[in-house]
């Protein structure tokens, strides 16, 4: 998945200090597999992750695998119970809304630096992400929802990376990633849809040189995506119901 493609962090690198620069980069390269695959809903929320088998497929020690699964860890994608391993993270409904608090603090402050350093190719990044974003919408099969999500994240890990802070990127990589997971999992209609139209007239604020402009369509871009969740409590059936009456 393109938005979440990232290398070896320094970041990353100070928490896996106890294995060699190729057991860091082998732990990167599993980390970034098994990111792709949370986000994708290929590994579903509370999936046990095996250090043994994920070992074996990779064919790789369990402590490049544990460094691997750590670093998930701390981005939130997977929660580690004490003497049970580490499971594939299933956000709250709490923890959803947090996700989207976080971003409407943080994104708008990245529209200032972003339009410092926008130039020609830059507008042309977007308007290629624009052009990817179309393509996606009409897509259709299992895999659609998920490039949608994929290709709407795209343009907002562009504009972090325009606005030149890697430190903040990096972060933004992270909450992205929990983003995803929260549309994938809560997410009733289209809201990726909804946010290509959001997203052009974004670029057209930022093209205009409008910081206010632009940082108030992305808040409520941000809103929409939000509104599009569905993050109401519910109990669980009794299991006739569930099942739609009798088994047999």
């Amino acid at each position: 998945m393109r938005v979440l493609q990232t290398r070896c962090t320094d970041g990353f690198r100070s928490r896996c200090h106890w294995i060699t620069r190729g057991g860091e980069d082998r732990a990167a390269a599993i980390r970034d597999r098994l990111r792709d695959a949370i986000v994708d809903r290929r590994l579903a929320p509370g999936t046990k992750l095996n250090e043994t088998e994920v070992g074996a497929l990779f064919d790789v020690s369990r402590t490049v695998v544990r460094a691997a699964l750590q670093a998930l860890t701390y981005e939130g994608l997977l929660t580690s119970e004490r003497n049970r391993g580490a499971f594939v993270a299933s956000p709250t409904p709490d923890e959803a809304r947090h996700v989207f608090d976080a971003r409407r603090l943080i994104e708008p402050g990245l529209v200032a630096a972003a339009i410092k350093r926008l130039g020609p190719s830059e507008i042309a990044a977007f308007r290629a992400r624009l052009e990817e974003e179309d393509h996606v919408l009409h897509q259709t099969g299992p895999m659609a929802r998920r490039a949608e999500i994929n290709a709407s994240g795209d343009f907002h890990l562009l504009l972090a990376r325009v606005a030149g802070n890697a430190i903040i990127q990096r972060f933004m990589e992270e909450l992205l990633a929990r983003s995803s997971l929260v549309i994938a999992l809560y997410g009733r209609s289209g809201a990726s849809s909804c946010g290509h139209g959001d997203h052009a007239n974004i670029l057209a604020a930022l093209e205009q040189r409008d910081a206010e402009r632009a940082s108030q369509l992305l808040v409520s871009h941000l809103d929409h995506i939000e509104a599009d969740l569905d993050l109401r409590t519910k109990g669980s059936l009794p299991l006739r119901e569930a099942l739609g009456g009798r088994a047999g």
